[in-house]
């Protein structure tokens, strides 16, 4: 088993002082983690499955609330339907047809406003922070399955590409008001390691008492040029817009991706879920 320093220095660049006792194999886990975008054909158990969904339901929930709920894609024809928005177009990510589950985690603040409609009270925070508060319950919720499923040796990849067309996934899955996708996780025992993605060094986005941006630029071109050596990018996205450039690094790639318009109305689509957003 790989020592938990150096995956740690691997993916952040530096060498991170450890605590003397040994590390707790989930530490272990999160450490060594990457996104699976390639599964073996076989299912979970059901048994299995149905233990991970109570165990990211254990996630901490803002004031316990409770405003998540997942969606377990078990009928094939919606499957095909819902693999069909994700694998076509500009933003397609074919690879989502081949994992042998789907889940798709909502934010859902319709149970607290009916609560507020049976017991008789005012629903008097109607504004952004009810949204906010339902979309990061559901986030909290995936990241606590991708935990337990990766301690369990499976595979998981989030999909947020579930919201290019989030009203006819809402359609799709029957969501009433108030209730929204976040995003998908695609599950399954993997075919292969998972690729560990580079972070930005721990100096730029831990802060210490007070936001700091010293020194941002040199230490993003850094990394650059860290992750280029180590994980270079196999294309460059837009090149009929941006041309190719010799020196693609993560900075290039971010930039060039959120240079063309991604779920503009997604906004739209959350009123009409019933959402104030002042």
């Amino acid at each position: 088993m790989e020592e938990i320093s150096h995956l740690l220095a691997e993916r952040f660049g530096s060498a991170i002082e450890q605590p003397a006792e040994p590390a707790p194999a989930a530490w272990q886990d999160i450490a060594r983690r990457g996104s699976c975008r390639r599964f073996r054909r076989e299912g979970i158990d059901r048994i299995l499955l149905d233990t991970l969904l109570a165990l990211a339901l254990c996630a901490p929930t803002k004031s316990d609330l409770q405003q998540r709920d997942i969606v377990v894609i078990e009928d094939a024809g919606l499957r095909r339907k819902l693999d069909a928005l994700l694998i076509s177009g500009p933003l397609a990510q074919p690879w989502i047809a081949g994992a042998p589950h789907l889940l798709v985690f909502c934010g859902n603040n319709r149970r607290q406003r009916l609560l507020h409609q049976w017991r008789g009270r005012p629903f008097a925070n109607d504004h952004l922070d009810a949204f906010f508060n339902a979309a990061v319950d559901a986030a909290i919720a995936m990241a606590t399955f991708v935990i337990a499923a990766e301690a369990a040796g499976l595979g998981c990849c989030p999909i947020s590409a579930l919201r290019n067309d989030s009203g006819e996934v809402s359609r799709l899955l029957g969501l009433p008001s108030f209730v929204f996708p976040v995003a998908g996780l695609a599950v399954g025992w993997p075919d292969g390691p998972a690729r560990r993605s580079m972070r930005l060094p721990l100096d730029v986005t831990v802060h210490r008492n007070r936001y700091v941006e010293t020194e941002l630029r040199e230490a993003v071109d850094r990394y650059d040029r860290r992750r280029e050596r180590a994980q270079p990018y196999s294309q460059q996205r837009y090149v009929e817009d941006f041309g190719t450039v010799s020196a693609y690094g993560w900075s290039e790639d971010k930039a060039r991706q959120y240079a063309h318009p991604e779920r503009a109305q997604f906004g739209a689509f959350i009123r009409q879920k019933g959402f104030r957003l002042e």
